[in-house]
């Protein structure tokens, strides 16, 4: 492969400009409850249901939810920038003062949030400083009507 004609700040900038959803991947980890917020999830497959997530390889939280085998993720709502910043962050117990509760396969789901996805992990894949991680989608719903966060261009945005 050759090298690139651009450099790292060049890529950010460039991709900066495609909007994404902003959620919340979480799961159990030796009881408490653990995530890190993700720009990068998307739908795979209709039959079977399969969705998917990118983790950066230096992520203290992702080898916490690997190992879990199972996670839920939560479609956070443009008054949730504050969760967005809280996940992103490296909080020992992101948790705290949030609200909420288990999925059915016992993965945290956070309240208020647009909807949730609760899957079992069905394969990781290596990609460059990043793995995908597939989802098998277990079982799923809407849970408010409010508008997405956004990410664009280097920060939060809403749709009106």
């Amino acid at each position: 492969m050759s090298e690139p004609a651009f450099d790292s700040a060049r890529f950010r900038q460039v991709l900066g400009h495609f909007p994404t959803g902003v959620c919340v991947v979480a799961a159990m980890h030796e009881g408490s409850p653990v995530g890190m917020a993700i720009g990068s999830f998307f739908s795979i497959s209709l039959d079977p249901p399969l969705v998917g997530f990118c983790a950066a390889k230096t992520s203290s939280t992702w080898p916490k939810i690997h190992g879990s085998g199972r996670f839920c993720v939560s479609i956070l709502g443009d008054h949730q920038e504050d969760v967005s910043r809280v996940f992103a962050s490296k909080e020992a117990d992101k948790f705290s003062g949030l609200g909420w509760d288990r999925s059915p396969l016992g993965s945290p789901r956070l309240t208020d949030s647009l909807g949730w996805i609760d899957c079992e992990i069905d394969a990781v894949h290596e990609a460059g400083d990043h793995d995908i991680a597939v989802g098998a989608v277990h079982d799923l719903a809407v849970a408010d009507k409010n508008g997405p966060l956004v990410f664009f261009r280097g920060g939060y945005a809403h749709l009106d």
